[in-house]
């Protein structure tokens, strides 16, 4: 077991939750290692917007393969990549990105299982990203890497009907696949979060959004990981305009220090 993966894994098996902030740049993985976080996470809004991208894989691959490069070379502690639905349109072509990553020294993924399309963002079928999931680990063991797959569940992010029966339906499908671990952006109530727990021996990861409950009462229902999505490359960027605003209009520099 690679010394990586094993100490990302292990941070998802210990008695209390930890908190994954999410970085666009190796600046801010320095900082946020210099802060003795175990462990970052890459957002894709926000390394795509840093390049000038929307999010949705309009980022080209080799641009976001470039910064995670620049990340792993700046900082010790593990990295995971949010890697959206996987840059491939096959499970082939996902996979080569997916061994680029482990190839370099990732220590995890995240992975969608929903889809853009025409009419907007959707759900794939369960049973067939299911077996993307079974597919995705096969070939890592069979390549002899190793890489925590945490699979993105997005049924609050969309809020589809009956979302906490369709979630707990798909952690349990999930969980047979080999995946190390669910993340489930926008579930905020305390009886989905704890539903979701239940269904699963998968560690759950949830995202800091207003209603969150805090870390005390995260840890109590079970969840193991809490990440910030784009939220703190938002909060930093916000507060570039209103800066340069108060040096010009107060005709001096005396904001910026």
């Amino acid at each position: 077991m690679s010394s990586v993966y094993q100490q990302f894994k292990q941070l998802h098996q210990g008695p209390g939750l930890f908190v994954l902030p999410n970085i666009w740049n190796a600046k801010s993985a320095l900082v946020l290692q210099q802060e003795k976080f175990p462990a970052i996470g890459t957002s894709s809004a926000a390394v795509a917007s840093s390049l000038g991208y929307e999010d949705g894989e309009a980022m080209p691959f080799e641009d976001y393969l470039f910064v995670v490069r620049r990340i792993l070379a700046a900082v010790q502690i593990p990295l995971t990549v949010d890697m959206e639905m996987g840059y491939g349109k096959t499970d082939a072509a996902i996979y080569a990105n997916i061994k680029k990553l482990a190839e370099l020294g990732v220590a995890g993924i995240n992975i969608e299982d929903s889809t853009i399309e025409a009419t907007g963002r959707t759900l794939k079928d369960a049973n067939v990203f299911a077996q993307t999931i079974s597919f995705i680990k096969s070939q890592l063991a069979t390549d002899q890497l190793e890489l925590f797959i945490n699979i993105r569940c997005d049924t609050y992010i969309l809020n589809v009907a009956n979302k906490q029966q369709e979630t707990v339906q798909r952690l349990k499908l999930y969980e047979t696949t080999g995946a190390d671990g669910i993340f489930l952006p926008c579930i905020s109530e305390e009886k989905d979060i704890a539903a979701a727990v239940r269904s699963t021996k998968l560690p759950i990861n949830v995202m800091g959004i207003p209603g969150l409950p805090g870390l005390d009462s995260l840890n109590k229902l079970g969840v193991k990981r809490v990440s910030l999505g784009p939220f703190l490359y938002n909060k930093v960027y916000d507060s570039i305009a209103p800066l340069m605003q108060a040096v010009t209009a107060g005709k001096q520099f005396t904001p910026l220090f």
